[in-house]
């Protein structure tokens, strides 16, 4: 039987049918990007051009970087390296002699009178690990790592009064005004947390480090890069709660008008520092609720708690050790810690009989346990750790009326360890005389050590500049160079 050919009419009624059985379920199901796919890549794409528009979003360096972290625990006040890493028989053996003069001659120091005489190291020492590192009895707990970390037995700085001391530790130049080491590597790494800053500080002993805020700033680099205070008891930032009557509602509503208006102002001006505002509101908002959760340290194992000797609620070194490791736990890039008071030159309340012991005691323990922690968890191998404070002391002594004998400032031969972040570990590098005045072997100045910690992270020192008044700027100035033999 011949089938009967459908009229125009019949057809056209059931492809309407057809287009009506297909709804927008159908539609974004079939058409090859599901519904939950084009959301997601909108997200996606939003929070990939939000994140690149940062100033801290994340970005590589020169080359394949062997460390993505830092963290600089700073002794501040100058350690003794002749109590607590270096025994000197031979200075022993010349106590209470006048140093020989061709080592003095022409020499200056900060408060040191001409005719001092020598002091032999007042603490007992051991040898500990493979590497057979000498370790003075007032640091038990550094025997657990000697064999985790690089020994720089060979330090040399320019600079001997405590401020500019520091500042030229932490920015290669001994006055205000140029980036800290933590904002030259935020600069050119960015960070990989989006909730908390890229550089954030934390301090304890019995006041702050001589030079202050300068030590973390940006200098001439967008503020975005300057180190974020953070206080261990109360709001971790002052002013970052909400005032009273301001809900999460109203607040976002706010950060965005005033977001709009600086990007409108951004466009006209191309301020760098508009954009920092920017991102500094932005930050601020997100960080209400992650940096409350960083700083509760109730969620940490009492094992972990006894390892480190902290305690939550307190405000202590052990508790920023052990949130060192949760800020580089939650992408921050630079951590820098700041403990007083090492100045020991023998006063009442300065003096190595007394006040050394307690300054160690407040940090041994958790200065091993940070890279003991870092280790287990699988953190040590990118994250580089430095210990040491912005010059050693002298092998002269050193009374103050009513003290008990201590040391001067000394530039010329001191220790600090690195750990970590392609290091080599369980090595000793350099050597002083047997004063421990001089480096004699394997030098490292201060500009070496920071070429060094940039090699590591990427870069080449010489090519990480920012241009400022009509010159290229580096954290190395003109010198540096990087010291081979300390990395694997």
């Amino acid at each position: 039987m011949k089938a009967q050919a459908s009229s125009p009419e019949t057809v056209q009624r059931t492809d309407k049918a057809a287009l009506l059985g297909q709804t927008r379920r159908h539609f974004f199901e079939r058409c090859g990007v599901g519904l939950g796919s084009i959301a997601l890549s909108q997200m996606m794409a939003e929070s990939a051009v939000n994140r690149s528009a940062e100033p801290m979003a994340p970005r590589h360096g020169h080359h394949r970087p062997k460390a993505k972290n830092v963290i600089f625990l700073f002794m501040a006040g100058g350690p003794s390296q002749l109590e607590l890493f270096e025994d000197k028989p031979v200075l022993r053996e010349h106590h209470g002699k006048l140093p020989p003069e061709s080592l003095v001659a022409g020499k200056r120091f900060a408060f040191l009178p001409k005719g001092a005489t020598l002091l032999g190291p007042q603490r007992t020492f051991g040898r500990y690990g493979e590497c057979g590192m000498t370790i003075g009895d007032l640091l038990p707990h550094h025997r657990r790592i000697v064999d985790e970390v690089t020994w720089l037995r060979g330090m040399k700085t320019d600079v001997f009064n405590h401020g500019p001391a520091k500042l030229f530790m932490n920015s290669g130049f001994q006055v205000p005004g140029r980036p800290s080491m933590g904002s030259w590597v935020t600069y050119g790494l960015g960070s990989d947390s989006s909730d908390l800053p890229g550089f954030v500080v934390l301090q304890s002993g019995p006041r702050g480090p001589r030079a202050g805020n300068a030590l973390w700033s940006a200098g001439f680099l967008p503020s975005s890069y300057q180190g974020v205070p953070f206080r261990g008891t109360g709001d971790p930032i002052l002013n970052l709660a909400s005032p009273k009557g301001i809900d999460a509602t109203k607040q976002r509503d706010f950060v965005d008008v005033v977001g709009a208006l600086n990007r409108e102002r951004l466009g006209v001006t191309g301020d760098p520092e508009i954009a920092t505002r920017i991102a500094a509101y932005e930050m601020a908002y997100r960080m209400q609720s992650s940096a409350p959760e960083l700083m509760d340290l109730s969620g940490e194992s009492q094992a972990t708690l006894d390892l480190y000797g902290a305690k939550p609620g307190g405000n202590s070194y052990a508790n920023n050790c052990l949130l060192a490791r949760r800020l580089i736990e939650r992408g921050v890039r630079f951590v820098q810690l700041y403990h007083t008071n090492w100045d020991h030159h023998g006063g009442p309340t300065e003096n190595l009989k007394e006040h050394l012991p307690a300054v160690c005691r407040d940090v041994d323990q958790a200065s091993a346990a940070l890279v003991l922690d870092l280790k287990q968890r699988g953190l040590l191998e990118d994250t580089v750790v430095i210990w040491g404070g912005e010059f050693g002391r002298t092998p002269m002594g050193e009374v103050r009326e009513g003290g008990s004998g201590g040391r001067d400032h000394h530039i010329d031969a001191f220790t600090m360890w690195v750990a970590g972040g392609g290091f080599k570990a369980g090595y000793i590098h350099g050597a002083s005389d047997d004063f421990g005045y001089e480096v004699v072997e394997g030098k490292v100045h201060v500009h070496d050590l920071h070429a060094t910690l940039l090699h590591q992270l990427g870069f080449d020192h010489e090519r990480l500049t920012f241009r400022f008044q009509g010159r290229d700027f580096r954290l190395t100035d003109i010198h540096g160079h990087v010291v081979k033999d300390v990395l694997v």
